[in-house]
C-alpha cells in the first residue's frame, strides 16, 4: 500500500527547514553555507533536505517565494476597502515590520548577491514587487478619487515611493526593531493633500 503524504506536515517541514536555512544564509553568505550544515541544524540529513528542495538554491529562494501568497493575500485583503488611505498604511505597516526579522538584512545582501546566478530569484522577486506596487497604486488612485490623498500625485510613481521607503527599511532599521510606525507615519505625511 502507498504511503499517504500529509501536505500540511510535508509544509511545516519545508518551513521549518527554510527558517533554518535562512539564518545561516544570512549570517554566513550562500556560498559558505552548506546543505550538510542546514541540515545538521535541523537534526536531519542532506537527503531529507533534497527530498523537499531540488538544489541549495531552491532553498535559498523559498522565504522570496513564499512571500508571493502572502503579498496577494494582504493587497486582496484591502480590494473592496472603503477607507482607501488606511488600507494603503495598513499594507505599508504590514509590509515594513517584515524589516524586524532578525535575519532580513543578511537575506537582502545575499539576496542581491544571488541576482546575477539565479533568474528564478529574480523573476519571484519581481513578481512580489510588482504585486505590492500594483496594489498599492489602486489604492493611491482610489484616495485620490476619494480626497482623502494629494490629486497631484502619480498613483504608480507613488506607490513606488512608498515601496522604497519600505525597502530602505531592510538596509537602514535595527534588526529586530519594528519600522512600521515611522514608515507609517512617513507614507501619511508624504499622501496627505496640501503638502
Amino acid at each position: 500500500m502507498a504511503r499517504t503524504i500529509d501536505p500540511e506536515k510535508v509544509a511545516k517541514k519545508k518551513a521549518e527547514i527554510a527558517e533554518v536555512a535562512a539564518r545561516l544564509f544570512a549570517s554566513q553568505g550562500f556560498e559558505s553555507t552548506s546543505v550538510a550544515q542546514v541540515a545538521k541544524e535541523v537534526g536531519t540529513s542532506p537527503a531529507s533536505i533534497f527530498y523537499y528542495f531540488p538544489d541549495k538554491a531552491s532553498l535559498f529562494r523559498a522565504p522570496f517565494e513564499a512571500d508571493l501568497p502572502v503579498a496577494e493575500k494582504l493587497i486582496e485583503q484591502h480590494r473592496n476597502t472603503t477607507d482607501p488611505l488606511s488600507s494603503i498604511l495598513d499594507v505599508v505597516t504590514v509590509l515594513a515590520a517584515d524589516a524586524a526579522y532578525p535575519y532580513a538584512q543578511g537575506m537582502l545582501v545575499e539576496s542581491l548577491r544571488r541576482m546575477g546566478h539565479d533568474p528564478h530569484l529574480i523573476a519571484v522577486s519581481e513578481k512580489v514587487a510588482s504585486t505590492q506596487r500594483q496594489g498599492l497604486a489602486e489604492l493611491i488612485a482610489r484616495a485620490i478619487e476619494a480626497g482623502q490623498v494629494d490629486p497631484t500625485l502619480d498613483p504608480d510613481q507613488s506607490a513606488g515611493w512608498l515601496m522604497a521607503i519600505v525597502d530602505a527599511c531592510y538596509l537602514n532599521t535595527q534588526p529586530g526593531h519594528d519600522p512600521s510606525a515611522q514608515v507609517r507615519r512617513t507614507a501619511l505625511g508624504y499622501l496627505k493633500p496640501g503638502n
